[in-house]
């Protein structure tokens, strides 16, 4: 027959003759070795076996599969995000018009407004590091603290009484930071400068952040994101609520916390200043921001140079991502020991500026 293999073909064409070789040949061909038993190996397999399996095993496996998935598909996400702010810059293409048309399309997706977002994210760019003029986690001001005596009367004391947090406190608020605080910020301006009223957000085009020639741009943010709100609404109805939260949701919520966590961590230090007007200037503010290897090899992937290479991105805000890794080589030479470099576990990095920043008020320059 057509479908018979060539090793079928070529065994019934030969005559049938019984083998010939005897059972001891073949016991001895075989190393002792191999015939040993390895009862910890055993036990092992019993958690690996494919069918029948087991509904915990199930369960597991499945588990693992969609725990790998999100945290991949959190990562690209955030890739897209990235991406879109190298367009935002207008760092990747000479074209404007290409430059907003690709951004547009990556921020739409992962629901950030593209033309709200290139509007302040530009405006920290030029404002980076002052207390008065930036937008983007400033850290508290004194005053802001109204039970604190005068600065020349307070003691350590006072501090600790009205700073001091319990561990459970801090990681609640933590918690609150990395999981909302995306959306705090784009949706009533939290963690954003002072200077702006309340009810300051990313999606009026007559917010504060936002000029008048900016508006346009605001309003085609706002359609863009309905458009693919609407598309998510309609993928929930087709595939159910937990296709939905599973396939989209999930990752999405990841994206935030590692945006929300690369940008704090970018200008949020103990080590580094802000500057108050009489003081601040561009350079002494794009100095104050520090690199770090935020994943390792998965950040500098996925995140496209962004915390690998904050400080150069700062200075030439306008080159491409892929060139920054030479451009930190270079500067380092001239920034020497205010080239601010971090391989402090980026988690712990978190907690750390996150709990002890709000001692920074006093610290800023005068």
């Amino acid at each position: 027959m057509v479908f018979n293999s060539p090793e079928y073909e070529a065994r019934r064409a030969r005559p049938f003759v019984p083998p010939k070789f005897t059972l001891s040949q073949i016991h001895n061909a075989v190393p002792k070795h191999l015939l040993q038993k390895n009862a910890l190996l055993s036990l092992g397999l019993f958690g690996l076996l494919p069918l029948p399996m087991m509904p915990w095993q199930a369960s597991t496996l499945q588990g693992f599969l969609w725990v790998s998935y999100w945290w991949w598909q959190g990562l690209v996400f955030t890739s897209f995000f990235c991406i879109a702010h190298e367009l935002g810059h207008e760092s990747l293409f000479y074209s404007q018009y290409a430059n907003n048309f690709f951004g547009l399309i990556l921020d739409t997706f992962i629901l950030v407004p593209f033309f709200a977002w290139k509007a302040s994210h530009n405006s920290h760019h030029r404002t980076v590091g002052s207390i008065e003029r930036d937008n983007n986690y400033v850290p508290p001001d004194r005053k802001e603290f109204t039970k604190l005596p005068p600065k020349e009367r307070a003691t350590t004391a006072d501090y600790a009484e009205v700073l001091d947090e319990t561990p459970i406190m801090s990681l609640v608020r933590l918690f609150i930071m990395q999981g909302f605080g995306w959306w705090l910020y784009l949706g009533v301006n939290a963690m954003g400068g002072r200077a702006y009223p309340p009810g300051t957000n990313h999606f009026s085009p007559y917010s504060a952040l936002f000029t008048e020639r900016q508006r346009r741009g605001i309003i085609i943010s706002d359609i863009a994101l309905s458009v693919m709100a609407s598309i998510l609404i309609y993928f929930g109805r087709l595939y159910g609520l937990k296709a939905f939260l599973a396939f989209y949701f999930v990752p999405y919520v990841l994206c935030n916390h590692w945006i929300v966590m690369c940008t704090y961590l970018h200008h949020s230090d103990p080590t580094l200043p802000h500057y108050r007007q009489n003081s601040w200037s561009f350079l002494r503010g794009a100095a104050a921001t520090v690199d770090r290897p935020i994943l390792g090899w998965m950040g500098r992937f996925f995140f496209h140079n962004v915390s690998h290479d904050h400080v150069a991105h700062h200075f030439f805000s306008q080159a491409p991502f892929y060139n920054q890794p030479q451009i930190t080589e270079a500067i380092k030479a001239i920034l020497k020991e205010d080239y601010n470099y971090d391989t402090t576990n980026s988690f712990y990095a978190l907690y750390r500026s996150f709990t002890e920043l709000a001692l920074k008020f006093d610290l800023v320059s005068n």
